[in-house]
């Protein structure tokens, strides 16, 4: 059902090559390229990953309660994708781990200090 999400960014470029390397690590490339947006994604009919400079021309900001949440399949993988996060200059929000009986996440912000997760369904 979605198309493609997108976040605000002041920091274009930077936030350009964060997620180059971060999305990377999932098998997704650039599928849109313009100066002021960039989307990723891991084929045609898949859903997409933008960045953009807001439209307005004013800065960008953090939405409050604003996250945006990345399927993975193992808890394997959500450790090393919230690690590239913060090895790429993320932050930490939230150190993976199992929160409830069969949810596991691991959060952190951006460069802009947008909110995402990544997470996985694991048997109780």
């Amino acid at each position: 059902m979605i198309g493609y999400t997108t976040v605000g960014t002041n920091k274009f470029d930077e936030a350009a090559e964060f997620y180059d390397a971060l999305l990377g690590t999932l098998g997704a490339g650039r599928a849109f390229d313009a100066d002021t947006f960039i989307a990723w994604s891991t084929g045609p009919k898949a859903p997409a990953f933008s960045i953009t400079k807001p439209y307005d021309g004013a800065a960008a900001t953090v939405g409050n309660g604003v996250m945006i949440a990345i399927a993975m399949d193992t808890p394997e993988k959500v450790d090393a994708f919230y690690a590239k996060a913060l090895e790429l200059g993320g932050t930490d929000e939230g150190a993976p781990g199992k929160r409830g009986d069969n949810f596991y996440a691991g959060y952190f912000r951006d460069l802009d200090g947008n909110k995402l997760n990544a997470f996985c369904f694991v048997s109780k």
